[in-house]
């Protein structure tokens, strides 16, 4: 551990002494001369508002910037700049409504999208304005969410980052709860040391105010401040009183709120059975930390419940057939399986989870709880591996008998295949972040589910309309159920909540009785309006999920209706950041989790198109996949385009095609029947234009033989170039659009949460705390704590241990982009990537066609051409043209992965 303070420090301050940080410029010609952020919580529900005040300093205009990050579990509702006395105004719009915007500003090589993710549990929201000479700009944020609570706490998060130190800095929260509140504290980073002493806090029975007012010399005197002042968490946590069992009921304004997390009922004997990922790309420090949490988690099971284990990888071991009650003898032989857990081999998530619910079936007990936890950090790669079949199987299975949990490890899992597979079976997806607390992060999340008080609970509202979800399998203690309604019946006098419910043999029944207002009235800034707003499409994105065909897109057209009435930026909508007049607009996308930004437009899917028939024998298109996922097997017929341009649209494959002796290069029609794969429902449409994405040529040498080989990947994914879990270092590039450049983006991560970024403008080194930002002009030299940074002739010369990687920056034909290249390839095992494959051997084999035998198999070739990058005179050198698969030895699938 305190080695890695040590690189943290060592190697940021070498950097700092060769650049200024990228955001920080104490000398700057812009001042930020107010930062406030208001946040009232009332019923649990927050709005919470940021607004920036900037004053441009010098006598010409200039570029401002407005940068915040917010939580990931809210919806921005409100942003505006006012500049000069006038208002410009954020407006939210179907997210295909801004497509135009957004591609523009694309096609032009800018990042439309200003909302991304930033690590657990934030979203980052940026903009920029230009401002006249002398003048200023205010930036006003709103966003709103409702707070959840867990292991009996409400927990407000509110980051401060303004990138400099303000003088008029302050932070107000105002929280009103009816039930009276019987906690209060603040945690984070902004309350510690020097800091502590600028918050003053406030409470009475039902209110509570937490005010925080750093002077400026105050604002460098935290872990992670400095210069350019904040940079951290202000947390406050709290809880209510709950003095009657059926939770506080609250109704306004014709709409209602119900809050319902008794705790004085016994705990519910549970059945558990853990099914766990032991597959290859689960070495390293995933599988030590998994060992550790499932260590602690058997110390905190109760001698009345019973549990089972399973590990998997292209096979499936139970540690016993049956379950077994958590006594110390069981327990003790446990943890000896546990801890001989070793990685090996592929992932058959289907056959695993179909194990695990075939033993709760089983063994299901009166006045007990059930559930399946899943933890995995890939895709199904063996076994059944078709997504939609996996997910009929194991809900069909289950069939609502119990709850499964789906704990994804890393940022490479498809954690869309598995929170779809969670929210189908009344369970939660759940991401384990790649880190040095990922054990404390699992046993956290078993803490939740650890004490069942409740199964079977329904909520009845008699005189209740338009109600959120209203059934649930189970209630944890320290949890909370909340439903929200509106109230549209005039004739009705009262209205009644009831809860229904099994704790453990016994049915126990809870209701309420409120006289209602006459006459029923709705504002449409009433706070419980909005609450259930919220709500609603909360839960109507996770059914959206599990849906296809024509529930979905009513769904999609409910929650569509629903942001655009409250102004709800949500993965549906966006938000068009208005500007004066002559400057571009920006979209404001909302991220799903582990979405990368770039990449993709609202609207186009990409699609999985295995390598087809090619003319005259010659080899096929390499597979393509989009980041929505395998999406079935379309097959198309190539031919050369011969057609007037107009009602028909020519798709262009960067790539030559043998046809007999001729070479055709260029623009190709895709015109074939669309046949769909077995996952998907059995039809065939007439497919007349479609795009196929350009495609990017790779080199693969060979040992032993004069040509190397080549293959081609298409544009815009991202990519896994390099991953050594032995030494905790990972690689990831993102592709350019065009098919004559390169990447646009590369990170490396090594050591925890220290990572280098590269694009196209610089370099950015990120310890997990500070970020330092140097150009490509720069020439640096340092070692520091084992690892070597050299900068020259705009080349990024890096050593971490065995690795030593090179990444260049080209300027060819108009296009600027990266090239990474593998000086020194890690020793030891598990290694993956494209850049993982060692020189190739194959032979030549003769015959009427081209062949070479690669890895014992026959492949039919081509002779072709391409560049080398990995020389910076990039000559142009012959190779053999392979398919991916056999070149790879893999699918693309296994070389893609959903966040840099």
């Amino acid at each position: 551990m305190m080695e890695g303070v040590a690189v943290r420090v060592g190697l940021l301050g070498l950097l700092l002494a060769y650049v200024t940080s990228a955001p920080t410029n104490v000398n700057r010609d812009w001042d930020i001369y107010s930062f406030h952020i208001n946040s009232t919580v009332t019923s649990r529900y927050a709005t919470t508002v940021i607004t920036s005040r900037v004053a441009n300093r010098i006598d010409q205009s200039q570029e401002i910037e407005f940068h915040v990050r917010i939580p990931k579990n809210a919806f921005i509702s409100k942003f505006r700049m006012t500049i000069e006395g006038k208002t410009y105004d954020g407006v939210v719009k179907q997210k295909e409504e801004a497509q135009q915007q957004y591609t523009q500003a694309v096609s032009r090589g800018q990042s439309a999208g200003i909302v991304s993710s930033v690590g657990r549990t934030l979203e980052e929201f940026k903009t920029s304005v230009t401002v006249a000479a002398l003048s200023k700009v205010t930036f006003e944020l709103t966003y709103e969410e409702l707070l959840k609570r867990r292991l009996g706490k409400y927990e407000l998060l509110i980051h401060a980052r303004p990138m400099q130190a303000v003088a008029d800095f302050k932070i107000d929260v105002y929280i009103n709860e009816h039930p009276g509140i019987n906690i209060l504290e603040i945690k984070g980073g902004l309350s510690t040391k020097e800091l502590a002493n600028a918050i003053s806090k406030t409470q009475t029975s039902t209110e509570a105010w937490v005010h925080f007012y750093p002077s400026k010399e105050q604002q460098s005197q935290c872990d992670s401040c400095g210069e350019e002042g904040l940079n951290g968490d202000l947390v406050i946590v709290y809880d209510v009183h709950r003095k009657k069992s059926i939770g506080d009921l609250k109704k306004s304004d014709g709409y209602f709120v119900h809050h319902f997390a008794p705790s004085d009922l016994p705990r519910i004997p549970k059945n558990v059975v853990f099914v766990i990922d032991r597959s290859g790309s689960m070495s390293g420090r995933k599988i030590e930390q998994t060992r550790e949490a499932l260590l602690k988690i058997l110390e905190d099971l109760a001698e009345d419940d019973h549990f089972g284990l399973i590990t998997f990888d292209s096979s499936v071991s139970p540690w016993k057939k049956e379950l077994l009650p958590a006594n110390q003898k069981n327990l003790e032989a446990a943890k000896i399986f546990v801890q001989n857990i070793r990685d090996r081999g592929a992932t058959d998530i289907n056959a695993a989870v179909l194990r695990g619910t075939d033993m709760l079936n089983r063994h299901l007990r009166e006045g007990t709880a059930s559930l399946l936890i899943l933890l995995t950090d890939g895709d199904p790669t063996t076994g059944e591996t078709n997504l939609e079949t996996i997910h009929k199987n194991i809900k069909e299975a289950i069939n609502k008998k119990f709850p499964l949990y789906c704990l994804g490890f890393g940022m490479d899992v498809n954690f869309e295949f598995l929170e779809k597979m969670a929210l189908e079976n009344n369970g939660v997806g759940r991401r384990i972040y790649e880190d040095s607390d990922a054990a404390l992060q699992l046993q956290g999340f078993y803490e939740e589910v650890a004490t069942p008080l409740l199964t079977d609970v329904q909520m009845v509202y008699l005189g209740g309309a338009n109600l959120t979800q209203t059934n649930f399998s189970q209630y944890y203690n320290g949890s909370e159920i909340v439903v929200a309604g509106q109230i549209t019946d005039n004739n009705i006098e009262e209205f009644t909540a009831e809860v229904i419910a099994i704790s453990k043999s016994n049915k126990v029944t809870y209701s309420e009785t409120i006289p209602t207002e006459k006459p029923i009235t709705a504002r449409s800034d009433s706070n419980l309006q909005r609450l259930w707003a919220y709500l609603t499409v909360k839960q109507l994105l996770d059914k959206e999920v599990q849906l296809s065909g024509n529930e979905k897109e009513t769904v999609k057209k409910e929650i569509l209706d629903l942001c655009l009435k409250y102004g709800f930026v949500t993965p549906l909508t966006s938000m068009v950041v208005t500007k004066p007049q002559g400057e571009e607009s920006q979209v404001a996308h909302k991220p799903k989790e582990g979405e990368t930004p770039t990449g993709t437009f609202p609207g186009h899917r990409l699609y999985n198109i295995p390598a087809y028939p090619s003319i005259s024998g010659q080899p096929g298109i390499p597979g393509v996949y989009g980041v929505l996922g395998p999406m079935g097997g379309p097959h198309f017929q190539v031919q050369a385009i011969g057609v007037p341009q107009g009602s028909r649209r020519a798709g262009r494959i960067r790539s030559n095609v043998a046809r007999g002796d001729k070479q055709i290069r260029g623009q190709y029609l895709l015109q074939e029947d669309f046949l769909l794969d077995a996952n998907l429902p059995t039809r065939s449409t007439k497919m007349t234009t479609t795009t196929v994405s350009p495609l990017i040529r790779f080199l693969l040498p060979a040992e032993g033989q004069a040509l190397p080989l080549c293959y081609d990947i298409p544009v815009g994914l991202s990519l896994r170039l390099l991953k050594d879990p032995n030494n905790d270092f990972s690689m990831n590039g993102h592709l350019e659009k065009s098919d004559d450049a390169g990447y646009q983006k590369i990170v490396i991560h090594y050591r925890s949460d220290q990572h280098i970024d590269f694009d196209t403008t610089g370099i950015t080194f990120n310890n997990g705390q500070n970020a330092t930002y140097f150009p490509w002009s720069l020439n640096i030299n340092i070692e520091k704590d084992s690892v070597s940074l050299i900068l020259r002739d705009k080349e990024m010369d890096i050593t971490t241990g065995s690795t030593r990687v090179i990444i260049m920056l080209y300027e060819r034909d108009g296009n600027v982009f990266l090239w990474p290249v593998l000086r020194e390839r890690p020793k030891g095992d598990n290694i993956t990537g494209i850049m993982a494959r060692p020189p190739v051997v194959y032979e030549e084999v003769q015959g009427t066609t081209i062949k070479l035998k690669i890895q014992d198999k026959e492949v039919d070739v081509s002779r072709a051409s391409t560049v080398d990058l990995s020389v910076r005179s990039a000559p142009t050198v012959t190779c053999w043209l392979t398919p991916l698969q056999s070149a790879l030895q893999g699918e693309l699938a296994d070389f893609t992965v959903s966040q840099l």
